[in-house]
């Protein structure tokens, strides 16, 4: 709930605010900022009840952890759920687990029996079922707005929690500080109940696939592949979890600048986050703008000097009003670094892996968060803030020059969905959805002078079957008949050659079209599908093949 990926396109464009004329989106993105007021408020008031009753600086630093490490351990799994199950169902799952770990803590609070590793435990399950929401939502933005809408409800997303960020704390602040912990807990509770009603009463189609759902095991797996060879994900992933790692320190350590540096309370805590949320919605209204000047790479290196800069300040200023305009130049770095790593992963993913390549997205960027809080604790607690602080500056530079080895890519639209549109062929052995491995064979005649053309049309086609499914994938030249060649690839079911078939797209298709331009022989190529049998003596060994035409 805490990153949401930004802007990439300009906010005054006509089309920007177009996917709240969606009914279903409208309804749930709304719910959503009432909930996302209640966690601001919520981390306020567990950031300074643990800063009042423990004395360890780490401690403190753990709650930022408590927040991300759930999304590193479940994103996965959510992933996997987000793009298996109904979408709705689990939100709506991941909402009653933060309704009931929020009463848990507020009824706690009440009875008197708060310890610190016991808020950390709540702020666990809080965070935990954020993280079972999180991947389905944002996958179902898909699902709930166009095609070309994706873009700018992303860009809500990300402008609609940076608005709640300017008041969220400051509220809390006022709260805890007017009312105590007890009326802010039971005011998170109430708001977190308000999405859980809106997705209990919103329904929004789903477009359904007619072969069985993966197994955990298998999704995972066909999830991390697609991810490994995207390099476009790859970079954004980890420039996302450098940055994280790097710049947390700014909010794990902000309780502490705030009691130890600037000798404030929770009025003060509060005031100085509205600062980091109003640097956040400016920098997000903005983030158009910038866009057309500037390329994303170099909006995230400067994403990470203002970070820096921020970080420095608060280790050297004990002066709240300096740290304000610090925090402000910090949430303007925080929300433009974000946006671009997070759309990235958005419009780099097709729609059937979406759910899994943005939880591996966040378990790793969570992940990164994660530890960052636990490192600047640990520097805090052993030598001092200012280290810890000016050590976060450091690292901040670090990560934008990493864009020499991880540079972000500019991409407009999102990836073209598949066409979901295949006839199986007919195969003389009844088969079962598990039976296989399946080999699939096709053979190409090629000319010499075409040779080049083929085998860069190969290298792509070699990306494109590997990344939705296809495993051994290899380019044979027959030795005697030097013009003939031979694709090869496994599935590890019949059902898995099916989903790859199901999930290729129109520009897939293309790729096939320009290959069998370059084919020398007067019919198609042929295609032959077998399936292995294993050549013990336990089990009486054959292969059966089944030799196509290649269309």
């Amino acid at each position: 709930m805490s990153r949401v990926a930004g802007s990439v396109e300009d906010l005054a464009a006509p089309t920007t605010f177009a996917p709240l004329m969606q009914p279903t989106f409208r309804s749930i993105w709304l719910a959503t900022q009432v909930s996302s007021l209640g966690w601001l408020m919520q981390t306020v008031a567990i950031s300074w009840l643990m800063a009042t009753i423990s004395t360890s600086d780490l401690m403190v630093a753990l709650v930022q952890a408590s927040s991300n490490l759930p999304a590193f351990i479940l994103s996965v799994f959510a992933g996997v759920l987000a793009d298996n199950f109904s979408r709705r169902r689990v939100m709506f799952a991941g909402r009653c687990l933060m309704v009931i770990a929020s009463a848990m803590l507020t009824a706690s609070v009440a009875l008197g029996f708060v310890s610190p590793w016991m808020i950390l435990g709540f702020s666990f399950l809080i965070a935990s079922g954020g993280a079972l929401n999180d991947p389905a939502w944002q996958a179902s933005v898909g699902d709930m707005v166009q095609r070309r809408d994706v873009p700018a409800a992303v860009t809500l997303l990300s402008v609609g929690f940076n608005t709640v960020r300017t008041v969220g704390p400051a509220l809390g602040g006022i709260v805890v500080a007017s009312f105590g912990l007890m009326t802010a807990f039971t005011v998170t509770t109430l708001t977190y109940l308000v999405p859980l009603g809106t997705i209990w009463r919103c329904k929004w189609k789903v477009r359904s696939s007619p072969l069985p759902r993966e197994s955990m095991r298998t999704a995972i797996y066909d999830g991390l592949r697609f991810t490994a060879m995207s390099s476009e994900i790859k970079a954004a992933i980890a420039r996302g979890t450098l940055f994280g790692l790097a710049s947390i320190a700014i909010l794990a350590l902000l309780p502490l600048v705030v009691r130890d540096h600037l000798g404030g309370g929770p009025l003060a805590y509060g005031t100085l986050m509205a600062g980091f949320g109003t640097g956040a919605v400016f920098a997000g209204l903005a983030n158009g703008t910038f866009r057309r000047s500037l390329s994303q790479e170099r909006l995230m290196r400067l994403a990470c000097v203002a970070c820096a800069a921020c970080s420095l300040s608060l280790a050297l200023t004990s002066s709240i009003p300096v740290a304000a305009i610090a925090l402000a130049l910090g949430g303007a770095g925080w929300v433009t670094a974000w946006s671009g790593v997070g759309v990235s992963v958005q419009l780099a993913s097709p729609r059937w892996v979406v759910g899994r390549t943005i939880s591996i997205y966040y378990a790793l960027i969570d992940g990164g968060i994660a530890a960052g809080s636990w490192v600047w604790g640990t520097v805090s607690q052993n030598h001092s803030l200012t280290w810890a602080l000016e050590g976060s500056a450091g690292a901040l530079l670090l990560v934008a020059a990493a864009g020499v080895l991880f540079p972000l890519r500019e991409r407009r639209e999102s990836e073209p969905d598949p066409l979901e549109e295949f006839d199986a062929p007919a195969v003389a052995l009844n088969l079962k959805p598990r039976s296989g491995p399946i080999v699939v064979k096709v053979e190409y005649l090629i000319a010499e002078r075409n040779l080049e053309a083929f085998l860069d049309l190969m290298r792509q086609r070699r990306h494109v079957h590997s990344r939705v499914g296809a495993r051994n994938w290899t380019l044979q030249r027959n030795l005697q008949k030097p013009m003939q060649w031979t694709e090869t690839f496994r599935t590890p079911t019949w059902t898995d050659y099916l989903r790859l078939n199901h999930r290729l797209t129109e520009v897939d298709k293309e790729l096939d079209e320009r290959i069998l331009q370059l084919h020398a022989g007067e019919e198609a190529p042929q295609m032959t599908l077998s399936i292995e049998r294993p050549t013990s003596s336990a089990r009486k060994p054959y292969q059966s093949i089944l030799h196509l035409p290649r269309h």
